[in-house]
């Protein structure tokens, strides 16, 4: 995965700083092309309307433009909320030099999901509305998600804004921020626990229309406790993937405790999910021969898979290990979501629905920027420790 130390010193880790290095490789290379394409999908979108690009219809009227892009990818940039909580609320501090690359990661995908909500609104001139106090409508779900995703956004980029001010010798900027550092953390933890449960929300909403392996008054608890556990394997994969693509010691000591309190989130989460089936008398659903169960063990499946990967000690001390645990997990929560949403999504007879090429390519180029930027960044502005070798005796 990443170079070892065979010293018997390890690499240690100092304050952020640039990792340095061209801009122009492969990664970045493709990465532009990918967003290029979707760019010109896009223009067609905003221009001809949503029917010349996707396959939407009144039975399906959201596709992955909004379960990927938005529920997903939110989904995904939980790193930084949930090692935040470590750090800030249960005073960790020994995880604060994974803070700034999470919240990095996390910043991209807020961004480019409140971004995504613009792809799939039919009158999206109109967008101005979700910030006009004219048009709020306090008692719906979705503006309650879109005004807290919209706030953390804002937050987001005002916590991670001291990599810039260092970047540019602006220390008095710095010092300014760090005076109300204490009340964006307090935001930064609040609102994603507020829009990742109330999406669960959305779903609770639909009604009938979801499959009853899915409907249940707990799922804004369910989407919240996934939430901060796909946050945890999004660390261990952005590690890891950082690690190896810049030639880095990875930070062991530090993801191994982190997989073992992400482990800790999980295990709740599966006795709530199924004493829950139990509870309502769901599971038999499961046990039926239909693309719906089986989507649903995959689901679970991948949410098991971490505890036969990294459940001992010694198996988290293997940067391999570590970062297939967080793959798994990342993946369960994809099924979750595409299980609610879609695949366990049944709005009557008549209707289906699949993703053209157009709407997949627009999603690949959403993760494109994402990628993009995170190069850009990271190689141009302090936001992974730097490292120090140790000094021989």
């Amino acid at each position: 995965m990443s170079r070892q130390n065979s010293s018997a010193a390890p690499v240690q880790h100092g304050a952020p700083a640039p990792v340095g290095g061209s801009l122009t490789n492969a990664a970045t290379l493709v990465s532009g092309v990918l967003v290029a394409v979707m760019a010109a999908i896009l223009i067609v979108r905003f221009v001809f309307g949503l029917g010349a690009v996707t396959n939407l219809n009144d039975g399906y009227p959201w596709g992955i433009w909004v379960v990927v892009d938005v529920v997903i990818g939110s989904a995904f940039a939980c790193g930084g909320f949930s090692v935040a909580m470590l750090v800030y609320i249960f005073n960790k501090g020994e995880y604060h030099p994974l803070v700034r690359p999470a919240l990095l990661a996390s910043l991209f995908g807020y961004t480019l999901a409140g971004v995504g909500v613009i792809f799939d609104l039919g009158r999206w001139w109109n967008f101005w509305h979700i910030f006009w106090p004219g048009y709020a409508n306090p008692n719906s779900v979705m503006f309650e998600v879109a005004l807290c995703i919209s706030a953390y956004i804002v937050v987001m980029w005002l916590e991670f804004s001291p990599t810039f001010f260092e970047k540019f010798g602006m220390a008095g900027a710095k010092k300014k921020l760090n005076k109300v550092l204490f009340f964006l953390v307090a935001l930064g933890t609040v609102l994603p626990m507020m829009h990742q449960s109330s999406l669960g929300t959305l779903l609770v909403v639909m009604g009938v229309q979801i499959n009853p392996l899915w409907q249940t008054q707990l799922l804004p608890l369910l989407f919240l406790l996934t939430a901060i556990s796909i946050g945890y394997g999004v660390v261990l994969f952005e590690s890891c993937v950082a690690a190896s693509a810049y030639r880095r010691s990875i930070e062991t000591h530090l993801l191994q405790p982190l997989a073992r309190v992400m482990l800790g989130f999980l295990a709740f989460y599966l006795v709530v999910r199924f004493g829950d089936l139990v509870w309502r008398g769901a599971l038999g659903e499961a046990f039926k021969p239909t693309v719906v169960a089986l989507a649903f063990w995959i689901e679970n499946a991948l949410f098991v898979a971490p505890f036969l990967i990294v459940g001992s000690a010694g198996a988290r001390r293997n940067p391999a290990r570590l970062f297939l645990a967080g793959v798994a997990l990342m993946l369960g929560g994809v099924f979750l979501r595409l299980n609610g949403f879609l695949i366990g999504y049944d709005t009557g007879p008549g209707w289906n629905y699949f993703p053209s090429v157009p709407e997949l390519l627009v999603t690949i180029g959403m993760f494109a920027i994402e990628v993009l930027g995170y190069i850009i960044i990271t190689r141009r502005f302090p936001v992974l420790p730097r490292e120090v070798q140790p000094s021989r005796a």
